[in-house]
């Protein structure tokens, strides 16, 4: 699958990770920063993890790291601060 809004949403990419809520369907939203800063982002970011949510909003991207579609999740994926 190629998905055009997706964000690195393996669990291997982050750290700093914090549970801080959960959608009205009952999906964890987590704070958490990237490890690989160049490739993802800057800054502190607010999503979900990829293995928590289900099986058709998640693709491998082709480095191997999974990849979540946003749009089928009732959780935005957003920067909080850089």
């Amino acid at each position: 699958a190629n998905f055009a809004e997706e964000a690195g949403s393996d669990r291997r990419l982050k750290y700093n990770i914090k549970l801080v809520g959960k959608s009205p369907s009952d999906i964890n939203i987590y704070n958490f920063e990237y490890k690989d800063k160049d490739k993802f982002g800057y800054g502190v970011y607010q999503g979900v993890m990829s293995d928590e949510v289900i099986k058709e909003a998640v693709a491998v991207g082709a480095d191997g790291y999974d990849r979540v579609k946003y749009s089928l999740l009732d959780v935005e994926f957003k920067k909080l601060k850089d």
